[in-house]
């Protein structure tokens, strides 16, 4: 009896060891299996971490590389702007180089053109002082130095045929006329001595065309033929160099004050004359003067140009900063 309760003690005392290592058994697996979850929960959540920073770096890489491309666009652009203005600027001195050689070239022309007014200017006085002092009411024109023959001096009406009169006028005009014009002093100024014939409007333009060229021919004839006694042969032979007649039948009448037009005064020849290179100059000037509008016309759109591309590249410098 007494053996048998020491066993059953015994087999109790195990049992109780037993079940108090299997509860602390159960206890570290239960604190290695919370362990491991909330090792788990938090490898999840770095994990979770990690793809979110990932995200993030490449959503920053994609910008940067947009701002990359960005940037070198615009690089582009103000390299090309940059050529553009260079190639603007070497334009602009080209362009001012130029303006500058015409404007040289313009004030050559316009010393030659103020030579030239003041040599017709002198013409123009000495013819006043010369026929002055006449009996012939000689008009000179205080522009052109152009004098005017009334016809009915020269010519009967509706005729070519100098009338005595005009030969009588002719014999003391075209002597002192050339006197003054071929003389020494103005002779090389000289290009050409124009007798040029006008008619009334009495008739058709064709007619009066004829009519106005035979008059003029038949005043340069009466002075110019061989058998003319009107001029010296001096004067005869430099008279000849230069002389040219022309009608102008009735396209440049006379015009009363009131507007109406002065049909005798109409019927007129005129003898004019034009100074060397004159008419050169005066159309080289106007060449030139366009040519310099031009050439400012194009200076200020390139400089309007040039302002345009400096506020271009303040967008692109501004776009840079942003």
């Amino acid at each position: 009896m007494l053996h048998r309760r020491k066993n059953d003690e015994e087999t109790t005392y195990w049992l109780s060891y037993s079940d108090m290592m299997a509860g602390l058994l159960l206890c570290f697996v239960l604190i290695i299996a919370l362990t491991t979850l909330h090792s788990k929960i938090q490898y999840d959540q770095k994990q979770n971490e990690l793809l979110g920073k990932e995200k993030e770096l490449s959503a920053q890489i994609s910008t940067v590389s947009d701002q990359q491309a960005l940037l070198s666009e615009q690089k582009e652009a103000l390299i090309a702007q940059q050529e553009k203005l260079a190639s603007q600027e070497s334009e602009l001195k080209q362009q001012s180089k130029l303006l500058g050689e015409l404007e040289k070239l313009m004030d050559s022309q316009q010393e030659k053109l103020d030579s030239i007014i003041g040599v017709r200017t002198d013409l123009v006085k000495a013819l006043k002082e010369e026929f002055n002092d006449s009996d012939l009411q000689v008009e000179v024109d205080e522009q052109t130095g152009a004098i005017t023959f009334n016809s009915n001096i020269l010519f009967e009406y509706n005729e070519d045929t100098l009338k005595d009169s005009g030969k009588e006028f002719l014999n003391e005009f075209l002597p002192r006329y050339a006197s003054v014009l071929l003389g020494d002093k103005y002779k090389d100024y000289i290009s050409e001595i124009i007798i040029q014939g006008h008619t009334d409007k009495s008739g058709t333009y064709i007619y009066n065309l004829d009519l106005s060229q035979k008059r003029a021919y038949s005043v340069a004839e009466y002075c110019l033929d061989d058998d003319s006694k009107v001029l010296d042969s001096t004067q005869l032979e430099n008279m000849r160099s230069v002389v040219s007649v022309g009608g102008s039948s009735y396209s440049n009448p006379v015009y009363k004050d009131d507007g109406e037009i002065d049909e005798d005064a109409s019927r007129r020849v005129e003898i004019l004359f034009r100074l060397k290179d004159e008419e050169m100059i005066t159309e080289m000037m106007e060449i030139l003067n366009s040519e310099g509008t031009s050439a400012s016309a194009s200076t200020e759109n390139t400089t309007l140009e040039e302002n345009d591309n400096k506020e271009n590249d303040d967008e692109v410098k501004v776009e840079n900063v942003e």
